[in-house]
């Protein structure tokens, strides 16, 4: 069983995480003018607004019954974790799809590769730090279980939630990171539409995901 409080941690450090790298987008395109940048920098804006849509579910749950909600609220944090995968489908795939089309039509040359890779690297590291808390609030609630086994069956939404984006984050991060070493060094800037469909693939992945978990919350 999981206390009710378990995995704030990791969703806290989610919040930092995606919060501090917005900062850095939005540095990036004050100092670059680049309107990629500066949709990235929203993009990251709207993944911490996924945390804290979490925090509110976990802080809703807890609320005592009442006349009109005699069970209580405890159904509140899967409603909101359902939230979360709607918008990282809506914001991650479609998103994607216009970026994708976007960047195929326009093309744009990268005129400051180090200020873009500096950013991508941060966003890596904070990210992987993110990963780290998330796993290590998830081993004590794995009771042996795999982890695609833990992400599927466990009650307590919010480390899986977290794990899930993480990993699609660092894989999506680690992507961009090499499109732009190579699109630089062959002049080929088209090659961001390779990032963008995997962005749209991991959003349809953690959409799908979410959404068996909460249509039957297991004991976890």
């Amino acid at each position: 069983m999981s206390t009710p409080g378990h995995g704030n941690k990791a969703v806290l450090a989610a919040m930092t995480a995606n919060g501090t790298i917005a900062v850095a987008k939005f540095i990036g395109f004050a100092l670059t003018g680049a309107s990629s940048m500066l949709a990235e920098a929203i993009h990251s804006v709207a993944d911490t607004g996924n945390q804290a849509l979490l925090l509110l579910g976990g802080k809703r749950s807890k609320m005592a019954a009442t006349d009109e909600h005699q069970f209580g609220y405890g159904r509140e944090r899967y409603f909101w974790s359902f939230v979360v995968a709607l918008v990282l489908f809506v914001l991650g795939s479609v998103y994607a799809i216009y970026e994708g089309i976007h960047k195929i039509q326009h093309p744009e040359h990268i005129d400051t590769p180090a200020i873009a890779l500096g950013i991508l690297g941060f966003a890596i590291l904070a990210e992987g730090t993110s990963f780290r808390t998330a796993v290590k609030e998830s081993n004590p609630l794995r009771l042996g279980r795999s982890w695609w086994r833990f992400i599927r069956e466990a009650k307590t939404p919010e480390p899986p939630v977290v794990l899930l984006e993480d990993f699609g984050a660092i894989i999506g991060l680690t992507f961009r990171a090499q499109r732009h070493r190579v699109g630089d060094h062959h002049g080929q800037p088209n090659l961001g539409r390779h990032r963008h469909t995997v962005d749209q693939d991991l959003a349809r992945f953690h959409s799908r995901t979410f959404d068996r978990r909460n249509e039957e919350p297991a004991s976890g």
